[in-house]
């Protein structure tokens, strides 16, 4: 007979990271669905003007508030994993728009031995009541695009509800304390929306285990985001084609190439690599600017009087 301790493994530290900017109004309903037992919440600033930080403080005594170094969500989350203490790292929006409660299926996945469990809205039991036709469409090519780099079958790129085993944090590589570019917007490679895609291909590189968990989507409830379909579309496949460049010096580096990598035909991800654009500018010139229902009901739907009518087709947080 297996022993308790074997059967069911002790149930690991989570730190939950949310990157905050100007989420005073919404982390009452974010808190408030956090698990009791979490071992801690880091909200990492990016110098909100409103009362994001006393909102935080108030509703949780305990929370750990960190500044970020420089601009953008990747930024924030670099930041967050690199305070987080607990064996496992959960990523989560102030927005809202992911439920915090769903974090102990994702738990689960580690726990039956996946070294990443990555949120999919596109699966049975996931969902989302905020996608456009166009962020639909693109977020499909771009996951085809990664999956034929790296033999993964992703179904969910852009979704960046993750949970992870803290001691993978150094595979993503990412960069906490280098001064912001004295160019343009400030930001540096990975500092901006690109960040999700930028650790699945990191993840899928290393080739750790990644289990998808169905996730559900839901709308911001205060305030405007900052997402645009089609410039954020076109900067992620940008990160696809970097990233690619990038794991492929990595592996002349270290000698033979990665068979499962290279067998990605060049000529099929430059077609489909050249269809993603012809579709982003399409659907741009018909998105009709309504949300597009993935067919699936939210397990836990809001009160509705906690989904404001203030949301926009830009991207929540950052940049």
């Amino acid at each position: 007979m297996m022993s308790q301790a074997r059967s069911n493994p002790p149930w690991p530290r989570v730190s939950v990271v949310v990157p905050t900017l100007n989420e005073a109004r919404n982390l009452p309903y974010v808190f408030s669905r956090l698990p009791a037992d979490v071992h801690e919440v880091i909200v990492v600033d990016g110098h909100s003007v409103d009362d994001t930080i006393a909102v935080a403080r108030r509703l949780r005594p305990d929370v750990r508030v960190v500044q970020q170094t420089r601009r953008g969500k990747g930024n924030a989350l670099a930041c967050g994993f690199e305070a987080a203490t607990g064996d496992v790292i959960a990523m989560v929006d102030a927005d809202g728009s992911t439920d915090p409660g769903e974090i102990p299926r994702f738990v689960r996945a580690l726990l039956n031995g996946a070294d990443f469990a990555k949120g999919t809205r596109f699966a049975a039991g996931g969902g989302s009541s905020d996608i456009t036709r166009l962020r639909k469409a693109g977020n499909h090519m771009l996951g085809a695009v990664v999956n034929l780099c790296h033999g993964t079958h992703y179904s969910d790129l852009c979704y960046g509800f993750n949970v992870f085993w803290r001691k993978h944090v150094p595979v993503m590589d990412l960069d906490t304390t280098s001064p912001p570019s004295p160019r343009g917007d400030g930001l540096l490679w990975g500092d901006g929306f690109e960040i999700e895609t930028l650790i699945h291909m990191r993840v899928a590189e290393e080739r750790l285990r990644v289990a998808e968990v169905p996730s559900f989507e839901h709308p911001r409830i205060h305030g405007v985001s900052n997402l645009d379909a089609f410039s954020d579309g076109l900067r992620v496949l940008t990160t696809i084609l970097v990233e690619r460049r990038r794991a492929q010096r990595r592996r002349s580096h270290r000698g033979a190439p990665s068979a499962r990598s290279a067998a990605a035909p060049a000529r099929g991800l430059i077609h489909t690599e050249t269809a993603f654009v012809r579709l982003l500018y399409v659907l741009h010139s018909i998105e009709p600017g309504r949300p597009f229902m993935h067919r699936a009901r939210s397990p836990n739907p809001r009160p509705r009087d906690a989904v404001s009518s203030e949301r926009s087709h830009r991207r929540a947080l950052h940049l």
